[in-house]
């Protein structure tokens, strides 16, 4: 079943985006890129962040909120993605990324709706929260896939990496992790016995 003009496109197309980027995946950022597009998200009194899109189209932006949620939901620890803004993490990082980057990220997106669409007849967006699970459960572990899911499972590993990145770069991820960054500590009495116990090494070491 093909897409609508605006939003959709046939399998054909999808798997022929995907094709032109290698099934390890391009999605690949340097620290010095993902620390830009941080300090670009604390800038809120600058410019509010919805004029500040730089690639997914409206469909592409619900499908990525989506899709960040279910990989990084809300929990009683902290916010979802979104509430971190991993989607506008995203879109700075593709508007500034290679022609090979948005080709998988766009080619991605893609191939997720024609998947739900073969299945459920049905975009990503207007899947149940299980039909959505159920194709992501089928793609989530490249050992385990249908060889025939290769492009997918490629696709969503890369989109899983980028969207960690994205939150654990922000003050929210670093909350989650309780990171406090290089403060003295003038009460540290070397690592807990515990731990030295599990490593096989003693203090005297």
């Amino acid at each position: 079943m093909s897409g609508d003009k605006n939003n959709g496109m046939s399998r054909r197309d999808a798997l022929k985006l995907l094709g032109a980027v290698p099934l390890t995946g391009a999605l690949h950022w340097t620290p010095d890129a993902v620390s830009r597009a941080t300090h670009m998200l604390q800038q809120d009194d600058v410019e509010p962040p919805d004029t500040r899109k730089k690639f997914f189209t409206a469909h592409e932006d619900a499908t990525v909120r989506i899709l960040v949620d279910l990989i990084i939901p809300r929990d009683e620890r902290s916010g979802s993605a979104t509430d971190a803004r991993v989607p506008e993490f995203m879109d700075y990082m593709l508007g500034e990324a290679t022609e090979m980057n948005r080709v998988e990220m766009r080619g991605g997106l893609a191939w997720l709706d024609t998947e739900c669409r073969t299945r459920f007849s049905a975009d990503f967006v207007k899947c149940t929260d299980a039909q959505r699970r159920q194709v992501l459960d089928d793609i989530s572990w490249p050992e385990k896939a249908r060889p025939e899911l290769s492009h997918g499972v490629a696709f969503f590993n890369s989109f899983r990496d980028l969207t960690a990145s994205g939150f654990f770069s922000s003050q929210m991820g670093w909350k989650d992790v309780r990171y406090i960054g290089n403060v003295f500590n003038p009460n540290w009495n070397g690592c807990p016995p515990e731990v030295l116990r599990q490593l096989g090494v003693s203090s005297a070491d």
